[in-house]
């Protein structure tokens, strides 16, 4: 289904402008800790517009809905350790500065600026070059060992009792496991192993079963554990899980596919891209290749007006402006752009060719690397609905692809503030809400399980 231009609301560009980038969710830092450094909003980038709801207060689960559908091109907030700007009521107009302030727009057409004498010459399809700029820090649970104010004493031994003796009480489990962050989770199961002697996974892969004991056991590993994980199941045996590479490795930060790679080879003695490329081949391969490079713009680096042009154009000449397309210079533009770059691609290419570039992308590739496509773009141009999609196509259709359905809502899950999002968006398109939907495709304590970690 192709993307549809929304509607013209508060916070539409003029014509000819590039979206606002949308303001960044607030941070989940380590407890106890003093906020990080904030830095400011690097040269040449937009102002900030408010996006969704503000954070729920701590402990609290945030309200149901508050889903806002974004402008054609706008990027689902991403999630960062920077505290948050002052909050504005939602349409107000972005504060004036000139500092931060967006360079002149140029007219379509216009030459880019030339290099001086001397210059090397710009690579076919490459990114531009970039000054230093603040690299996207890792999600959570992707970055370096943290050290929180929580010792999950009370918790691991509520684990060990629900456990324990003749019959097991799947509540408490649900309850325990579905409330924890990533931080939580990790300082959970080692004080558990330790206190006990027992390996908490263990445990429970002995007293529960099916896609609960799964979700469970999703749980229990972390995000970063779980992606190891699923990578290496979604790589053994006969055939290869396209869907669940296309989940775990595209759209990634830089800061997170080094931590996947990293991990990956720490568990299982292997490099990720080895085991990729064994099991995918020609240009899908060549273009997982790139993703793994993990060298994409962060999301700091400015979008310049010249390059988006430049981008839409080269995007054009390998699609519709050629008999054949040129499959890998699209995939290099959308492996290497960052979101904020990806959502003003989109958003000019519509107003240069009056053209959705994702109907585009459907008519001139097919099978996995269309799929994959599609999800490097919509990443950038509203996560939510990007998510919101995901789930859906695990639960649409003649039965459940419970695999998907359970791993898909465990990653979301991770993230409260965009699990929020997630739900508008999926009430927003499908007008039903996900926890219905989801009770009407699953059952028992694995239902009330994936309900709990979506914080109904």
């Amino acid at each position: 289904m192709a993307y549809q231009q929304p509607y013209q609301g508060y916070g539409a560009p003029p014509p000819g402008q590039y979206p606002p980038q949308q303001q960044s969710y607030p941070p989940q830092g380590g407890y106890g800790q003093p906020p990080p450094q904030q830095y400011g909003p690097p040269q040449g980038q937009y102002p900030p517009q408010q996006y969704g709801s503000p954070a729920p207060p701590q402990g609290q689960y945030p309200p149901q809905g508050g889903y806002q559908q974004p402008p054609y091109g706008a990027p689902s907030p991403q999630p960062g350790y920077g505290a948050p700007p002052p909050q504005q009521p939602y349409g107000a107009p972005p504060p004036q500065s000139s500092y931060g302030a967006p360079p002149p727009q140029q007219g379509y057409g216009a030459p880019p600026p030339q290099p001086g004498y001397g210059a090397p010459p710009q690579q076919y399809g490459a990114p531009p070059p970039q000054a230093y700029v603040q690299p996207t820090p890792p999600s959570l649970g992707y970055g370096p060992p943290q050290q929180i104010q929580w010792d999950g004493v009370q918790d691991a031994e509520a684990l060990r009792k629900a456990m324990k003796g003749f019959g097991t009480d799947e509540k408490t489990l649900i309850r325990v496991l579905s409330t924890k962050d990533p931080l939580q989770i990790n300082v959970l199961r080692q004080t558990f192993n330790y206190r006990f002697s027992r390996q908490l996974i263990s445990d429970i892969k002995s007293e529960t079963s099916g896609w609960f004991e799964e979700g469970l056991c999703a749980l229990v590993r972390g995000p970063l554990q779980q992606d190891v994980h699923l990578l290496h199941d979604a790589m053994s045996g006969i055939g290869t899980k396209e869907k669940v590479l296309n989940d775990i490795l595209l759209g990634r930060s830089n800061a997170d596919m080094r931590a996947i790679k990293e991990a990956y080879h720490k568990t299982t003695h292997r490099g990720l891209e080895a085991d990729v490329k064994g099991d995918l081949s020609m240009k899908t391969e060549r273009h997982f290749m790139m993703v793994l490079a993990a060298n994409r713009n962060e999301e700091s680096a400015p979008v310049i007006p010249q390059q988006i042009d430049a981008d839409v154009m080269e995007l054009y000449k390998a699609t519709e402006g050629k008999m054949g397309t040129d499959e890998l210079l699209v995939c290099q533009i959308l492996s290497q752009r960052s979101d904020a770059q990806i959502r003003a691609i989109a958003h000019t290419y519509q107003q240069k060719f009056r053209r959705d570039l994702e109907t585009v992308i459907k008519k001139e590739f097919h099978g996995h690397m269309e799929e994959a496509l599609i999800q490097q773009l919509r990443t950038g141009t509203d996560k939510a609905m990007r998510d919101a999609t995901l789930l859906e196509d695990a639960m649409a259709g003649m039965g459940t692809k419970d695999a998907l359905l359970t791993q898909r809502v465990i990653r979301m899950h991770w993230d409260k503030n965009h699990m929020q999002q997630v739900k508008g968006a999926f009430q927003h398109k499908y007008r039903t809400s996900l926890a219905n939907r989801i009770r009407g495709e699953t059952s028992g304590d694995y239902e009330r399980l994936l309900v709990a970690c979506i914080y109904e």
